[in-house]
């Protein structure tokens, strides 16, 4: 059944949410490249139980759009750069390509990835696993702008605003608004921080913020605004929608819940396969894969339970490790026995901070980054 189910049926009701993830886990496991969550604006994931390279392709990478996209015209189009700077500046692409670029790869998650899977069921896009992907971006870093505009003394954050506009049902904004999001001064002047023009060596597409999109390694992807057209260095915190009313977290002071902007991406692990739901062969060598990321520091290592979390095994992680981007792993059971098997994987930093079992409240529809068991059935 599952090898015949049509394309169209499936991205017809995974757009509407009428699969249940374990229903979509067992077709995505079927399908190649891009999974419609959102129609309009696009909202795409990729299929997350494909992985099997380092790269993430371009026409799988996901698409997280919160408006429709703009219509750019590159020949008019200029980077703005204003606020409290000593030369504010007006960028073409020429003149942007006429600076030393550099190609890194990077990692970019959506602080949403992984939505579908709490309970109960929160408003959102709902996301499975593939709302996260690791591409090599193309540009400059945005340090290289702001030395060329010359940032005062007072700046405290960079905010990056995008083309792409448009009015929130809920939480309701206050009339049309622009994408933006800040960034303080010491990030915004970090290596990873990159204004790009092009993705895994070919132009940037539109779908993924061309002409020009901010890249913010070790952040969540809200941060790496796309259709870039205005820096803005300003002397406060910058309050904007989406750093307050959407894409904040409730951190604890003194023992009080107050809103913070999320930011740093939190350790995590992901399995790739075996698929929720996939049926296992029994007595046969299975090889487990996923990846693992963090915001700031080294994996250190994965490990893997095959018995509902009693027991854990070391997992061989992959490559080399590379700032700011995910970490392949695979696990080799070597002979998986009849039954129902509740496998998880969980990562670990080079600090000892270990991936979390339970779900923290306080991230409200965001960051989840606990570790997910994926239910299969051997036989």
């Amino acid at each position: 059944m599952l090898r015949t189910f049509r394309r169209r049926q499936f991205l017809q009701l995974a757009a509407a949410g009428a699969l249940t993830p374990l229903a979509a886990s067992r077709l995505l496991a079927e399908r190649p490249n891009r999974i419609v969550r959102v129609h309009s604006p696009q909202n795409h994931e990729w299929n997350f139980h494909s992985l099997d390279s380092f790269i993430t392709p371009t026409e799988s990478f996901y698409i997280r759009n919160h408006f429709a996209i703009p219509q750019i015209d590159l020949k008019q189009w200029r980077l703005k750069v204003e606020g409290a700077v000593e030369t504010p500046l007006s960028l073409s692409m020429d003149d942007l390509q006429k600076l030393e670029s550099k190609t890194k790869p990077l990692l970019l998650e959506c602080a949403g990835n992984g939505r579908v899977f709490l309970t109960p069921p929160v408003r959102g896009v709902n996301w499975q696993l593939g709302a996260v992907g690791c591409a090599e971006w193309t540009g400059i870093p945005l340090a290289a702008i702001l030395e060329r505009a010359g940032v005062k003394r007072e700046a405290v954050e960079i905010v990056l605003e995008g083309a792409d506009r448009g009015t929130v049902a809920e939480p309701p904004s206050p009339g049309p608004i622009a994408f933006a999001r800040s960034l303080p001064l010491e990030k915004a002047k970090q290596p990873e921080v990159v204004l790009a023009w092009g993705m895994n060596g070919k132009d940037l597409t539109t779908e993924h913020g061309a002409p020009l999109r901010a890249i913010v390694g070790g952040w969540y992807g809200m941060a790496s605004v796309k259709w870039l057209t205005r820096i803005l260095v300003v002397d406060k915190p910058f309050q904007g929608f989406w750093q307050t009313l959407d894409y904040s977290y409730f951190q604890r002071v003194n023992g009080m819940p107050s809103l913070a902007p999320i930011t740093e991406m939190q350790l995590k692990s992901q399995i790739a396969r075996p698929a929720l739901g996939e049926i296992v062969p029994a007595g046969k060598p299975y090889t487990i894969v996923g990846a693992a990321w963090t915001g700031g520091d080294k994996i250190a290592q994965v490990e893997i339970s095959i018995d509902d979390g009693k027991t854990w095994k070391a997992a061989k992680l992959t490559g080399k490790p590379v700032p700011y981007c995910w970490r392949l792993w695979e696990y080799e059971w070597p002979s998986p026995k009849p039954g129902k098997v509740r496998v998880m994987s969980r990562a670990t930093e080079s600090t000892g901070l270990a991936q979390p079992m339970e779900r923290n409240a306080d991230y409200r529809t965001y960051m989840i980054h606990h570790v997910l068991p994926v239910d299969v059935e051997v036989r």
